[in-house]
């Protein structure tokens, strides 16, 4: 690198010069001719960052022709992307359908996976020249492991690998591109989706996309739709067959009944039996649902693997499902666990010292935020909480606690160091009669708090929420300088 000044400003700026590598591939492509026909002899080492300069440079021919002859297994197209580039993705996938038409195909061609995903961007890192981090062991292996090798060749199904996100209707025009483009090779493309989000579709399209992708590939599914009972029964199916999902996000899916009694209890019957068919569920989102009601511990039984993340927000649990949620074998292992939001002010604390008891060797995240915990509630799981030794964060605000409870509460974490994020609400002490904020008594009571806190170890971000406040409708958060709401402290 070295420092240019940009002309009739006075400034200077770092610059780095192209390499000679980068002068080398820039020059080829000025004659589009030329580039094409160096492919055949072209060392496989200059492959990547010439395809870089195509790709860059919008060089469609020849990028059409480096997809044909490409020598790695795998071409991480979505890496060199922000955001879809429909131009270069159709310039790619055109280069291999007039592959697919020739007989006799390039003798270094290796392609088995077209990734379109913006991952693997240490590909194209590892092979750019970069000079950081160029002979680390990593890097070096990572060389060693995508070199193509003379004994490996093509083959189908071609593997395309996408994440998709459906936020409107109808499709974006890369969707509705790229399930053109494999509907008119079936046979010859396997379309795998590794993470899969959904909301606002009609059902059908759904189960069109659906029925284009490899269930078992699927590994996090994110729904966000408003679904009768019937129709989420019948896509309940689908996620039935994914094997391999490991996160299932549920977000106000708000079920509208039109049948009996008898015939909502069939269709419940046939969705919570497909929990039973996913071997590999390890982190169960549900936000604002309420479809299973009564019936949480039934699908957590149901589970074939333990839990790492448990996360129920906005939701109303029934006495059953918080009574019999201690006693699930699979909440054993939990890393996370949130109930955000599920008021649990009229519940028995024993489920939940029973839980935390279970879970304390693993458990890194407990999120008890906006439950509505009253003083007797947290003074009797406070014992169980201080054995929770791998605790990393820790929120406890939104929640009505009195200074002597939140002072005994920061004394029961002193064996609790690996903590690096706390929220607690402001001591109930802190309002007026009329639910104010009292400014002077605020910040003497979170001061010795603070105090407690580092007689008994040192704490790292420790943050204090008050009550919406009257004027702004937002939070005064202590320790944080960017604090949402500013009103009453003085300009």
């Amino acid at each position: 690198q070295q420092r240019v000044e940009i002309w009739g400003t006075g400034k200077n700026v770092l610059w780095t010069p192209p390499t000679l590598q980068e002068l080398a591939g820039r020059s080829l492509l000025k004659d589009k001719s030329r580039a094409i026909l160096a492919l055949e002899d072209l060392p496989i080492q200059l492959f990547p960052p010439l395809f870089m300069e195509a790709f860059s440079g919008g060089h469609t021919e020849v990028l059409k022709k480096m997809v044909q002859a490409w020598p790695f297994t795998r071409l991480p197209l979505g890496a060199l992307m922000k955001k879809p580039q429909l131009g270069m993705i159709r310039a790619a996938l055109e280069g291999l359908d007039m592959l697919a038409a020739q007989q006799d195909r390039p003798r270094r061609w290796k392609l088995q996976v077209l990734d379109l995903r913006k991952v693997h961007g240490n590909f194209w890192r590892t092979w750019s020249g970069a000079v950081v981090d160029a002979c680390s062991p990593g890097v070096m292996k990572e060389r060693q492991t995508v070199k193509a090798s003379p004994d490996t060749g093509p083959t189908l199904p071609l593997k395309v690998l996408v994440n998709l996100c459906f936020q409107q209707r109808p499709l974006n025009a890369f969707h509705s591109f790229l399930f053109r483009w494999v509907d008119e090779r079936k046979g010859l493309i396997q379309l795998c989706c590794k993470k899969l989000q959904m909301c606002s579709l009609p059902v059908r399209t759904i189960e069109k996309i659906l029925e284009r992708l490899d269930l078992d590939f699927i590994q996090q599914l994110d729904v966000q739709c408003f679904w009768r009972l019937s129709t989420l029964a019948t896509f309940a199916t689908y996620w039935g067959q994914m094997s391999n999902l490991r996160k299932l996000f549920f977000s106000h899916v708000y079920v509208s009944a039109y049948a009996s009694q008898e015939e909502r209890d069939q269709l419940m019957d046939d969705i919570t039996s497909q929990f039973a068919k996913m071997d590999s569920l390890r982190r169960l989102y549900l936000d604002g649902v309420f479809l299973l009601e009564g019936r949480l511990c039934q699908v957590l039984r149901l589970l074939k693997t333990p839990l790492e993340t448990l996360s129920i927000t906005d939701c109303q649990l029934s006495d059953p499902d918080w009574n019999d949620l201690s006693g699930s074998p699979n909440l054993d292992q939990l890393i996370h666990l949130t109930l955000w939001g599920s008021k649990l002010t009229s519940f028995s604390p024993e489920p939940l010292v029973i839980l935390l008891e279970n879970a304390a060797a693993t458990l890194e995240t407990l999120n008890l935020q906006d439950c509505g915990i009253t003083n007797s509630q947290l003074q009797a799981i406070l014992p169980v909480l201080s054995c929770c030794s791998q605790l990393r964060v820790l929120s406890f605000n939104g929640n009505d606690i009195s200074m002597s409870i939140l002072s005994n509460l920061l004394l029961h974490t002193s064996r609790l160091t690996r903590l690096s994020l706390e929220k607690y609400p402001a001591p109930l002490e802190s309002y007026d009669a009329q639910g104010a904020i009292h400014p002077g008594r605020l910040f003497q009571l979170i001061d010795e708090l603070m105090e407690i806190l580092r007689d008994v170890r040192e704490p790292k971000n420790v943050l204090f929420y008050t009550k919406p406040c009257h004027r702004c409708g937002n939070w005064f958060i202590y320790n944080l300088p960017s604090s949402p709401c500013r009103c009453w402290l003085p300009a």
